[in-house]
């Protein structure tokens, strides 16, 4: 059997926690095996406990936000891929998350399905995000003027990049555009040397950011 999911949740609203948690209470794979009310408790467990594979963090906590929380996390566990599931949508919010090392932004309305999905996606190396998030984000940054590097990302690499904006996986991209896993595979690392960049959220938060695509 496959190892399962170490998934944690910091939510403070204790109906929708309680809901996420009841979700997946069966599940074969994916296994909620701690629960937080704030960052401040989520920080005070990490420091005698091993993190999580995957982390789900609302934004509008208690004391430390959601944002905030990202940012010190990914600082000490560079590994654990946090999803952002919450009600805000506007591009502040959505702009620090990712900048700050977020794997994925989801809103509260996503479905059990759609967030068991973005968990897979984000193991697998997409990038998770609601359509509507996602038309938010480029809307944004289209406002912005043209980079004065392109870092040299061939047309194929800009292509790829493109699709792990749109949180397409490897194997979904590789299916799009007609190409093997691994070709895919080579034209992700090159895109992470070429950007200086070490994840699929970071390529991501730095395209949007730069409008590279």
């Amino acid at each position: 059997m496959n190892k399962k999911i170490k998934t944690w949740i910091t939510e403070d609203n204790e109906a929708f926690r309680l809901t996420l948690i009841e979700s997946f209470l069966e599940h074969e794979r994916i296994e909620i095996e701690k629960d937080f009310e704030s960052c401040e408790a989520l920080l005070s467990y990490l420091q005698n406990s091993e993190p999580p594979d995957v982390l789900l963090m609302d934004i509008g906590l208690p004391g430390i936000s959601g944002i905030e929380g990202v940012k010190q996390i990914k600082a000490e566990f560079p590994q654990t891929l946090i999803i952002m599931v919450t009600v805000y949508q506007d591009s502040d919010r959505i702009f620090k998350a990712l900048c700050y090392g977020a794997s994925g932004y989801l809103l509260k309305s996503s479905s059990i399905d759609e967030i068991e999905n973005a968990i897979y996606d984000v193991l697998r190396g997409g990038a998770p995000i609601n359509s509507q998030i996602a038309r938010k984000v480029l809307d944004m940054f289209l406002r912005f003027r043209p980079p004065e590097e392109n870092y040299g990302l061939t047309e194929r690499e800009k292509q790829v990049l493109e699709l792990l904006v749109e949180g397409f996986a490897k194997k979904k991209i590789a299916d799009t555009v007609k190409i093997s896993y691994h070709k895919v595979d080579s034209h992700v690392k090159n895109i992470y040397t070429k950007l200086q960049v070490h994840s699929g959220s970071e390529a991501v938060a730095k395209a949007l950011r730069e409008n590279l695509i």
